[in-house]
């Protein structure tokens, strides 16, 4: 008997990054206290722009008397979340979601990126530690030390270019990792989301012609100039319409917006995704640019908070790479509603002047009364 062969996993696009972010740094080279104290150090100068996660390993085990397998504790200030996971490499990335890096002690953990910090104490456990320094962003002079030592020209690559600083030094060296956290903002992709029925509107939302063409047109055109490429949202691979523009079929099926927005995620990770509803037609070029020139790219997600409702509005949103599990997890709780992960997550939620410029238009009688301010 022939055994069958193996299947393959799906091809899925991965997010960028390590371990456990898509910018994480590991420090080495120098005992756990003074790495602990820079770490801190570090994550105070960057505060409050950038949020900062840490990574290290306990010294001193100690058995554990809790029968519980998980524990959450509201310690007002923080939240405490103590649990035992064998596979705990795949929630990483979950854990630290909200942090732009992440910061790891390197005597413990490897990380994609690299701080060697330069003390005599340790230069043997560095020198048998080599094979860790795959991309070294700095070397951090520790008090008393002169020079980087000589063994590592010959064993990193771009000895020459990598900045030295010493360790008083913490304005030049989280000036570098700003710089580093900032290259790694992703770039913006456009989604007009157009793959609804318009059942109570009787015909293709994304068909009306408010300004002279279709308006999934006029949308996507008007995205393009702020988006590096721009898609248009569709139910199926079956829907058939002249564009210009890429579309993206709905992966996940029967959710409406939710759907439309997993889907675009589903084909890029590692971009942020600017989505807009293909049924607000008084959105126009000064709106959309002040949505992107307020973007924080620290948060969920850049949203236009609406007055009528007293919420954020969804029909206009930058979501962050970072809101692609969080979609996921809501999804997985049950939930399919794009407002609701706005409401309960660390957004950043505008004001706008122009209030009507969120009006959706969904029935006949709608149409009908908004046509007049579109004319104007």
């Amino acid at each position: 008997m022939t055994s069958k062969p193996h299947k393959k996993h799906a091809k899925l696009a991965v997010p960028e990054g390590g371990r456990f972010h898509r910018s994480e740094f590991a420090i080495l080279g120098a005992p756990c206290d003074i790495i602990q104290n820079f770490s801190q150090q570090l994550a105070t100068s960057l505060s409050p722009d950038h949020h900062i996660g840490y990574v290290d390993a306990a010294h001193n085990s100690e058995a554990r008397k809790d029968v519980f397998t998980t524990v959450y504790s509201d310690n007002i200030d923080h939240h405490a979340l103590t649990f035992q996971d064998e596979a705990i490499d795949y929630r990483f990335r979950s854990l630290f979601n909200t942090s732009d890096a992440v910061l790891i002690n390197g005597n413990h953990f490897k990380a994609a990126k690299q701080i060697v910090l330069i003390n005599e104490k340790k230069r043997a456990s560095l020198e048998r530690k080599l094979d860790r320094l795959t991309n070294v962003t700095l070397f951090v002079l520790d008090d008393g030390q002169q020079e980087v030592f000589s063994f590592l020209e010959e064993h990193v690559d771009d000895y020459a270019s990598i900045p030295v600083f010493s360790i008083k030094d913490v304005e030049g060296i989280t000036g570098v990792l700003k710089h580093e956290i900032s290259s790694k903002t992703p770039g913006i992709k456009g989604l007009v989301l157009a793959g609804g029925k318009s059942t109570r509107m009787g015909q293709d939302k994304g068909n009306i012609d408010y300004h002279g063409k279709p308006q999934r047109e006029y949308l996507a055109d008007l995205m393009s100039g702020f988006c590096e490429e721009t898609f248009i949202s569709v139910r199926n691979e079956a829907s058939v319409f002249d564009t210009q523009y890429p579309l993206i079929a709905d992966s996940f099926h029967d959710l409406g917006p939710y759907g439309g927005i997993l889907s675009a995620f589903r084909k890029d990770p590692n971009s942020a995704w600017l989505t807009i509803a293909t049924d607000i037609p008084l959105l126009d070029k000064k709106t959309l640019d002040y949505l992107i020139r307020h973007r924080n790219p620290s948060k969920l997600a850049t949203c236009f908070h609406n007055p009528e409702t007293g919420f954020p509005e969804p029909l206009i949103t930058l979501w962050e790479p970072r809101a692609y599990p969080v979609l996921l997890q809501f999804l997985a709780n049950g939930y399919s509603c794009p407002r609701k992960v706005l409401i309960n997550s660390d957004i950043e939620e505008l004001k706008i002047d122009r209030t009507e410029v969120l009006s959706n238009v969904n029935t006949q009688d709608e149409l009908a009364s908004i046509l007049p301010k579109v004319n104007a």
